[in-house]
């Protein structure tokens, strides 16, 4: 109806125009001038007709207002939600993962609710679920967004069991990338297997459970259940990975498995770098790692030490403290490091033990080469390792009366905290990242006193 009314007006219009050209042209055609008057009009006419549609073919490729500088009025910053591309709001990071029914559509719902308050969606992996779809989310919010308000959008958009925590740069690595660098850490040191699959999987708790004690034998397959992975230990037993906040999916439970495969079938293997310094008295010794390949020297360290250096370091009877090393060598359960002089004697043990989600330190130096700087030495390099390896902490458990000790742990220049059970003193070490990327000393320098 609309277009009819539009069509008869222009033909009214037209008719009305034609008759108004012939009363002009009669009325001047039959003048003096009339003819040479109707030749100026046409080129006057033409000449308007000309300068019109050059002139609307200007404005129609005109750049946009944007483009050239324009000051004008703009919409109100409050006429849409702010989001991370707004001036002033670089935007947080979160890690988001929500349950959602395996249909089509239901992601595609997830995403708008998402756009509609300027959330980024940086990364996505899917995990199928018999009954359903886990969709891992990698975003970028506004930082007024909340993750109790990311929860409810995602609720209103159909999602369930939702869960968020704050993320940062290093979860940018897209998701193989990330599983080959674990791989190529844990080929190279075996002691890198907990740390990988922490980091793989997110926090958790990682356990070496020996069969027959708190150790179920499990198939070779392994065991998935909810929010606990049981699989064959590289060196014996159960491997145990618990995480209470959030079930392990099947594509998280294949990954750990190829893991944990992948460790076993490569066996026993440390780095071999080692460094060299020098004491103040003059004399050489060298810093490297060690394992159980190294046991029988570590025992023969054992039967130099007194009684009392013994007791100050295993808090137990003397005559057990041989049985313990196996299992303090072992790279399986942490990193040890061993202080050797030029002739190869072991003079000096420190330990770093990764304790479910804690990380304990341990030293152990023989007495002839105590208060000499060899303890301090190890106690450092082991806090450096575990800055590396993303720890919050570190623990040391030893004795009031343990005086070396405690002034190593103090010595490190970090926070501290002091907790004394029953004549057990347990010190506690605040990392700091920077510390990281501190050098080791080079050769030709001196161990502190």
């Amino acid at each position: 109806m609309h277009h009819w009314r539009r069509d008869l007006v222009e033909l009214a219009a037209l008719f009305t125009a034609v008759a108004v050209a012939d009363a002009v042209a009669n009325l001047i055609g039959h003048g003096p001038d009339g003819p040479a008057l109707l030749l100026i009009s046409a080129l006057t006419l033409a000449a308007t007709a000309g300068f019109h549609t050059w002139w609307a073919r200007r404005h129609v490729h005109a750049p946009p207002t944007g483009d050239t500088g324009d000051t004008g009025a703009r919409p109100s910053a409050s006429a849409h939600p702010a989001g991370p591309s707004a001036q002033g709001d670089p935007g947080a990071l979160w890690r988001m993962r929500t349950t959602v029914r395996d249909e089509p559509g239901s992601l595609a719902a997830l995403c708008t609710a998402l756009a509609t308050h300027r959330v980024d969606i940086l990364s996505l992996q899917t995990h199928p679920l018999a009954d359903g779809t886990v969709d891992e989310f990698l975003l970028r919010a506004p930082e007024v967004l909340t993750a109790s308000e990311l929860a409810r959008v995602i609720a209103e958009a159909g999602g369930s069991s939702t869960w968020t925590e704050r993320a940062d740069a290093h979860d940018l690595v897209d998701a193989p990338t990330r599983v080959l660098s674990l791989a190529t850490r844990t080929a190279l040191d075996a002691a890198e297997l907990p740390l990988a699959l922490r980091q793989l999987l997110g926090r958790c708790t990682i356990r070496s459970l020996p069969v027959g004690r708190g150790g179920e034998p499990v198939p070779a397959e392994g065991v998935l259940e909810d929010t606990v992975l049981r699989l064959r230990a590289p060196g014996g037993g159960v491997l145990s990975v618990e995480r209470p906040y959030l079930p392990f999916t099947p594509t998280e439970f294949a990954r750990a498995r190829a893991l944990v495969e992948l460790d076993s079938r490569l066996g026993p293997r440390i780095p071999r770098a080692h460094d060299v310094l020098t004491l103040p008295e003059g004399n050489a010794i060298t810093v490297r790692r060690v394992d159980t390949g190294d046991l029988d020297a570590a025992r023969e360290m054992h039967e130099r030490c007194s009684d009392r250096t013994l007791d100050l370091r295993y808090h137990g009877p003397v005559r057990d403290a041989d049985r313990y090393l196996n299992h303090l060598l072992s790279p399986r359960f942490g990193r040890t490091l061993a202080a050797q002089t030029a002739s190869g004697r072991v003079v000096g043990l420190g330990h770093l033990l990764w304790d479910g989600e804690e990380t304990e330190v341990a030293l152990l130096v023989e007495d002839d080469w105590q208060r000499r700087g060899v303890g301090t030495e190890l106690l450092e390099r082991l806090v450096r390792m575990a800055v590396e390896a993303g720890c919050a902490s570190v623990y040391a458990v030893t004795r009031s009366a343990n005086t070396g000790m405690v002034a190593a742990m103090r010595g490190l220049g970090l926070p501290l905290d002091y907790q004394v059970e029953e004549g057990t003193l347990v010190i506690t070490a605040r990392l700091d990242p920077a510390r990281a990327g501190a050098p080791a000393r080079r050769d030709d320098e001196q161990l502190r006193l």
